[in-house]
């Protein structure tokens, strides 16, 4: 696909106003009336997704919507089961739980939820196409090399095993393993299969694709505790040996998790898309993008 000119780069598109006013309507409803509004999670994240992807066109004069609208559905349906596996991984670690889900059926909330989990990927990947933007890290001057070779590649995989392992074994001691065991498990799959890999990059030494991930996820988490900590249902947290210096209901060492988490978002995507998109959708994320 053809990249799109910049000529529109500083306008302000429909969509962005649309998710503005999203952003104004439930973060009011979600903390003035909380429990009132099941769908409220939903929409008011939707609006976060819909004014930081025009954030991103502003910048860049285009962004993950309009680039490939249908493109830009797909990170929702790929999102939500992305999302229930940190659950169930949950069920072992109790690192967190919901209050305010005992009001729903089981099918109901289970409706709900997808629903909720539905926008983690497109926020994140929205954010971070506009933290890619940024002065500072499309500065960033190249960094340590990482060869994708075999043997980096085995070695990724025997530690994404054994600290998945000592995860579940041992959920107390080794739950923070969670945030960086799934993507050593994925990203060597995904180089092994073609798919796209943030080896990509780092075989030679451009780190920008990650700090772009990583201060996108940050960004979204800093909102994702916030909007939640009035309303209902709510998560909290039950963080073992670092549960103090609360912001909101997250500890602070626990926006760590965001940073090595981005990078799992990102393996899981392109294992989807590598495996039922044709050419993998390889160019559709455009995390920096050097100056014309």
């Amino acid at each position: 696909m053809a990249a799109e000119t910049t000529e529109q780069t500083g306008k302000w598109p429909l969509h962005g106003w649309l998710g503005l006013a999203l952003i104004a309507l439930f973060w009011t409803l979600n903390w003035t009336f909380p429990g009132a509004n099941p769908w409220g999670f939903f929409s008011l994240w939707l609006g976060y997704c819909l004014t930081v992807d025009a954030l991103v066109f502003s910048r860049k004069g285009h962004s993950l919507l309009t680039r490939s609208p249908t493109a830009y559905a797909g990170l929702f349906f790929v999102s939500a089961p992305a999302w229930w596996l940190f659950e169930l991984i949950n069920l072992r670690t109790q690192n967190w739980l919901y209050l305010g889900e005992e009001d729903f059926t089981t099918l109901q909330y289970a409706f709900f939820a997808t629903l909720s989990f539905s926008t983690v990927i497109p926020a994140v990947f929205g954010t971070a196409e506009w933290a890619g933007s940024w002065g500072r890290i499309k500065r960033t001057r190249p960094g340590p090399v990482i060869n994708p070779t075999p043997a980096v590649l085995s070695g990724m995989s025997a530690a994404g095993c054994l600290m998945l392992l000592l995860v579940l074994a041992w959920p107390d001691c080794f739950f923070p393993l969670v945030w960086i065991s799934v993507y050593c498990l994925l990203e060597p799959l995904n180089r092994k299969m073609g798919h796209r890999s943030l080896f990509d990059d780092l075989a030679h030494g451009d780190w920008r694709p990650v700090m772009a991930l990583a201060a996108g996820c940050l960004i979204c988490g800093f909102f994702w505790e916030m909007w939640n900590f009035y309303s209902y249902p709510k998560w909290v947290y039950r963080i073992p040996y670092a549960d103090w210096l609360r912001v909101f209901e997250m500890p602070l060492a626990g926006y760590l998790g965001y940073l090595p988490f981005s990078l799992e978002l990102f393996a899981l995507y392109h294992l989807v898309a590598g495996l039922f998109l044709p050419g993998g959708n390889r160019n559709y994320l455009r995390l920096i993008e050097e100056e014309a």
